[in-house]
């Protein structure tokens, strides 16, 4: 697979994508232009994009995986916008982790709005959030790297002190 458009990407991150080629992603994004932009890179990274406009659709869909309607490909990994129509960004990684089939697969959160470290903490803890990154979204490359950084590690409920 060859990278275009005078990308400067690294031989350890194209191995690491032309390896996952293929896998379905899934995207929750109401902002059309972004949901789309966003779909072109998933796509010339080489993955099928599972997309939904709001979060009721995306809660939907992964309750037709539970319960065994969905028959298709199931997504490895999750990139949902916070603020939507219908449950946010942080129900549906709620929602996400408490599914059987889908409760591992990592998960990024993007927003327009700033966040506190706290508030980033608290949604990594109680949500299980592997990274939140803010818009306007990181340029091609550093997106891609975000997302690469994301998918090498295995999500791993937080450990709650006793």
């Amino acid at each position: 697979m060859e990278i275009g458009y005078g990308s400067d990407f690294d031989e350890a991150h194209c191995d690491f994508f032309r390896r996952a080629r293929l896998s379905t992603w899934m995207l929750v994004e109401d902002e059309i232009d972004i949901r789309n932009v966003v779909k072109v890179m998933f796509q010339v990274w080489g993955h099928k994009v599972l997309e939904f406009s709001n979060g009721r659709d995306a809660v939907a869909f992964i309750d037709s995986v539970d319960n065994g309607t969905f028959g298709g490909d199931l997504p490895e990994f999750l990139l949902s916008d916070i603020r939507m129509p219908g449950p946010n960004g942080n129900e549906i990684a709620q929602r996400m982790r408490k599914s059987e089939k889908l409760g591992k697969i990592p998960i990024i959160l993007m927003t327009a709005f700033q966040l506190s470290e706290g508030q980033q903490e608290e949604m990594r803890t109680n949500d299980g959030v592997n990274r939140i990154i803010f818009k306007p979204l990181p340029d091609f490359d550093r997106f891609h790297k975000i997302i690469t950084e994301v998918l090498e590690k295995k999500y791993e409920p937080p450990q709650h002190s006793s």
